[in-house]
């Protein structure tokens, strides 16, 4: 099942992005998955899935937007490396 969620822009967005409506729409979508996961609100999968992507094409738009695409911090790496 799926859902369709419908947004409302002023014409004059599309030109300020220089974005077609479809590039637009496609562009929130990646946009938000990308930010979701950075947030560490939804993994890496359903990040890919949210996205419309493979998992190598969300990994490959994580490293065009510069954002690491391990979540875990030094800290959390060191205690599961320690069994902490």
């Amino acid at each position: 099942m799926t859902t369709t969620i419908t947004f409302d822009f002023d014409a004059s967005v599309f030109g300020a992005l220089r974005l077609a409506p479809g590039e637009f729409a496609r562009e929130m979508r990646v946009a938000a998955a990308v930010q979701w996961y950075a947030q560490g609100i939804v993994s890496q999968g359903k990040a890919a899935e949210l996205a419309d992507l493979t998992r190598a094409e969300f990994l490959e738009e994580l490293h065009h937007r510069k954002v690491p695409a391990c979540q875990v911090t030094a800290d959390e790496l060191a205690d599961e490396i320690h069994g902490a």
